[in-house]
């Protein structure tokens, strides 16, 4: 039998990893699949242990918290693969656990591949870790084709396997659906720090466009009904009583809007996708932002414009997220047709990168190739 341990601590590892084992049982029945994950990845093989309500902390101080526990559930960990003896440790995102694994098999002589999905963001934070990974691990899969050419420079396989993104949001584009020039898209992102920072001013550009557009309609998306009712309160605070909320949801807005604001993060990414004209904002407390600038070895913020290496997308950060910059982009991308059409253009330009789908397959076939490329007896 032809054995994998798969390791995944968060939720979008958790999706992720069951898209992954999908295909892999897809590519070959004859797998034994095992490992940590959550709800998702333990319905398709239930010697996963679903283990995210534990692993899914957030910031130094949560992990400082538990460290207990994740001592504890390295040593339980290491000494299962050890016993198990898989053909290969499948690590997915979750980079400071799965790294200090990595490091505890190769110390303990576990003979096995290694092989890494979802490549962590080393590029933009710490790019000397890449040297680690290489002496580590025997393949990289990653999900942006620039991470290829980082990786294997430093001597490790590596293989681009496509975003699953581009899966998940072709399933979702309609052609029965026509701009509306007129439609303003106000997204601010699906946690309530995000709502708090961004939306009043996002409100607040909206206010001072009508003054010169009382035709322009609002619209918006929210995660959940709890953050539903505090956008309506911010709205109607500021006096934007006729605020939309769209029912067919956040990508059906995307490809509705005629132009959009939008808070860093995949929603940017699902934006670009769906051709949606937009500005892109954040804004965090100012120290976390001045620590991050002195730490990020990026020159943008938005994967797309990171993707594209140049400003696609105006980035307003900071002080800059307010509704003066984002009404004056807004405005500016309303008013001038041809710029808008330059950055979709732009857009599909960059997203096609991303590859055309079947990422799930190939990343599949990337972990079949490495862990079993020799003759199992």
């Amino acid at each position: 039998m032809k054995r994998l341990f798969l390791v995944a601590g968060e939720l979008s590892g958790d999706n992720h990893g069951a898209g992954l084992m999908r295909a892999l049982l897809d590519a070959d029945v004859d797998l034994q699949l095992g490992g940590l994950g959550g709800s998702q990845m333990r319905a398709i093989a239930p010697a996963i242990d679903d283990w995210l309500d534990e692993a899914a902390v957030l910031g130094i101080w949560e992990v400082l918290k538990k460290y207990g526990y994740f001592k504890a559930k390295m040593e339980e960990t290491v000494a299962r693969i050890e016993a198990e003896q898989p053909h290969a440790v499948v690590l997915i995102d979750y980079p400071g656990f799965n790294l200090r694994l990595a490091q505890r098999l190769r110390d303990g002589g576990y003979v096995g591949k290694l092989i890494f999905y979802i490549s962590p963001q080393v590029w933009a934070w710490k790019k000397g870790r890449v040297k680690t990974m290489a002496k580590l691990l025997d393949r990289m899969i990653c999900i942006f084709p620039f991470e290829k050419e980082l990786y294997e420079n430093s001597g490790l396989e590596t293989v681009f396997a496509g975003h699953p993104l581009v899966d998940s949001l072709v399933k979702k584009k309609r052609d029965d659906i026509e701009r509306d020039e007129d439609l303003v898209a106000l997204l601010p992102g699906s946690r309530e720090r995000e709502i708090e920072s961004l939306f009043a001013p996002m409100v607040g550009a909206a206010i001072r466009l009508r003054g010169n557009r009382p035709g322009l309609k609002f619209a918006t998306a929210a995660a959940n009904s709890a953050l539903e009712k505090r956008m309506r309160e911010i709205a109607a605070e500021a006096g934007l009583d006729d605020l939309e909320f769209a029912e067919g949801g956040v990508h059906v807005l995307m490809q509705q809007a005629g132009v959009g604001v939008v808070a860093s993060g995949t929603a940017t990414l699902e934006a670009a996708y769906f051709g949606l004209p937009y500005a892109l904002v954040y804004r965090v407390a100012w120290p976390t932002y001045a620590i991050g600038r002195m730490l990020v070895q990026v020159d943008f913020l938005g994967i797309v414009n990171i993707l594209a290496g140049r400003e696609v997308v105006r980035e307003l950060l900071q002080g800059q997220a307010s509704a003066e910059s984002i009404g004056d982009e807004l405005e500016r991308l309303l008013d001038d047709r041809a710029a808008r059409e330059k950055l979709q253009a732009d857009l599909a330009e960059t997203v096609a990168q991303l590859g055309g789908g079947g990422a799930y397959r190939g990343a599949a076939d990337a972990v079949i190739d490495a862990a079993f490329a020799s003759t199992i007896s």
